[in-house]
């Protein structure tokens, strides 16, 4: 078993989900659906192209300043 990260974006109607160590995205109606599609769509990949050496990502955060336009 593999622990992977997902990332996630609400787009208009739908939530999109990348995972960052493999590539792979997907997207659905509700955040459940999209990690579901996106783990299915990422184990698929996974039978072709399997994990060698690839380190966990890093995730964090950080602030930048608004632009304010009058």
């Amino acid at each position: 078993m593999t622990t992977l990260t997902a990332i996630l974006q609400k787009e208009e109607d739908i939530y999109v989900a990348t995972c960052p160590e493999v590539g792979t995205s997907s997207q659905g109606k509700t955040i459940e659906e999209a990690v579901a599609n996106l783990k299915e769509a990422t184990e698929l990949y996974l039978e072709e192209f399997p994990l060698e050496g690839k380190s966990r990502s890093v995730l964090t955060t950080f602030e930048v300043k608004q632009v304010v336009t009058a």
